[in-house]
């Protein structure tokens, strides 16, 4: 049958009741994703999982492995009223990064339900999203409920080491699994921010991407000739790279206002207040207002380029002929030929550079049937709460599918207490997620889809 309707206000549908054991379930599957293949684990297995959940409910599913054994994905279409629109995609991935157990106070691959949240690495990043499209998509198959359009649900490996052997490589070598395919809904987005409104009272905004920054992960290299270590050496790779990296980390880059955080800016001043101005020197300690989450919109006025990894040497006594550095750049869209021109000057012609990946910024406007149908979803749910767009500092699967000219959002629904520091739980220790957004989050996520 044709499903016109939602849950608002009425008894807990079958999604929201399985959510949480869903969720829980995939994080007890260690899908921890190294950046090497050699020791990435799990996809196949959770994968492997999330297809039998899937055809238990009656679904014909496609379990495809990305260029590498082990390196599972899975897909399934529900066929909707009117197949000749555009059909959408909802994509999540199933790889999470590492964790060390003796820093957290629960296991991380435990899944424990305690507290209100339920815990574990990938609670939101992205393990959540992925267990509200499971227990939606379930759902819809068992009820026989039909949706006004194609829908298409993939769960996918390695996006946690830039989609290489997931996203980019589906996209590139079996692009016949995005056919008909014109929007897609992925993660980090769609989470509310509680702000304070000038009368005292407050506005939770949720936060839908609609940007993304270039990601590039960048080697840079110095020679100099080998040596005895007591010896004086007019150049020395170690130092000539150590410096370069230093001038390189220690940069600020120019500020630049994109139209996704323009719109940000202006709703949140509208909301609050505050006033953003792209002028002042302070527009960070203005930011710095908002809580946790400055951290994300703050990494998004300007591009970014962190050292995170440095190799040199191989005895203490011996100077290194070759020292070699890598660099985690994100660049603002539209950046990227003046971002590499500011970098080279920076590292000087004595350091080479290279990229070792290379992902290009995304961005797409704030309009159309999609966005209104996500907006309708939350009103459905939070009457007070309020839609917005903004870009995210990293990078998702989203990059792949743009590739393929498919416009892309981000839109995992979740209602989060305004004490909670959601942007520290991504990649940190303690990720956990709360169980009533995952059951709020179930019900919008399901609202948006049967009117998408």
């Amino acid at each position: 049958m044709a499903a016109t309707g939602d849950n608002s206000g009425s008894a807990r549908s079958r999604a929201v009741s399985e959510v949480v054991d869903l969720v829980s379930s995939l994080i007890r599957f260690d899908t921890s994703n190294t950046g090497d293949p050699a020791t990435t684990k799990g996809e196949r297995e959770c994968a492997e999982w999330v297809a039998r959940q899937l055809e238990d409910a009656g679904y014909t599913t496609e379990y495809v492995e990305s260029g590498l054994p082990g390196r599972g994905n899975v897909f399934a279409r529900l066929p909707g009223a009117d197949s000749s629109r555009g059909a959408l995609l909802l994509h999540g991935h199933l790889d999470v990064v590492p964790a060390e157990a003796a820093d957290w106070s629960v296991h991380p691959f435990s899944g424990a339900v305690q507290d209100g949240y339920v815990w574990g690495r990938g609670a939101v990043d992205m393990k959540d999203m992925v267990g509200m499209m499971l227990a939606v998509a379930r759902q819809f198959k068992i009820e026989g409920t039909v949706p006004p359009r194609d829908l298409v649900f993939a769960f996918l490996a390695d996006e946690e080491n830039g989609g290489k052997w997931g996203s980019q490589w589906l996209v590139q070598n079996r692009p016949e699994l995005f056919a008909g395919i014109t929007e897609a809904v992925g993660e980090v987005g769609g989470f509310s921010l509680t702000v304070p409104r000038p009368d005292g009272g407050e506005r939770r905004l949720y936060l839908v991407e609609t940007a993304e920054k270039g990601l590039g992960w960048m080697r840079l290299r110095a020679k100099a000739r080998a040596g005895h270590g007591s010896f004086l050496h007019e150049e020395n790779a170690v130092t000539i790279l150590a410096a370069a990296v230093a001038r390189l980390g220690t940069h600020t880059f120019p500020l630049v206002l994109s139209d996704s955080v323009a719109e940000f800016l202006a709703a949140v001043s509208e909301e609050t207040g505050l006033a953003f101005d792209p002028g002042s020197k302070d527009i960070e300690g203005t930011l710095a207002k908002l809580g946790s989450i400055s951290r994300i919109i703050g990494a998004t006025l300007r591009d970014t380029a962190n050292p995170t990894m440095l190799n040199a040497g191989y005895k203490a006594n011996v100077i290194p002929q070759t020292a070699e550095a890598v660099v985690d750049c994100r660049v603002v869209p539209g950046r990227l030929a003046e971002f590499e021109r500011e970098v080279d000057e920076l590292i000087g012609p004595d350091v080479e550079r290279e990229w070792i990946t290379e992902l290009d910024s995304y961005e797409t406007t704030f309009d159309g049937h999609l966005v209104d149908a996500m907006n309708d979803a939350i009103l459905a749910h939070d009457p007070h709460g309020r839609t917005v767009p903004y870009m995210l500092s990293g990078g998702t699967d989203a990059k792949a599918f743009a590739d393929l000219g498919i416009r892309c959002f981000g839109f995992a629904p979740l209602r989060l207490p305004p004490e909670l520091d959601f942007a520290a739980l991504f990649h940190g220790v303690d990720e956990r997620v709360p169980v009533d957004a995952l059951e709020f989050g179930t019900d919008v996520l399901e609202h948006f889809l049967l009117h998408s």
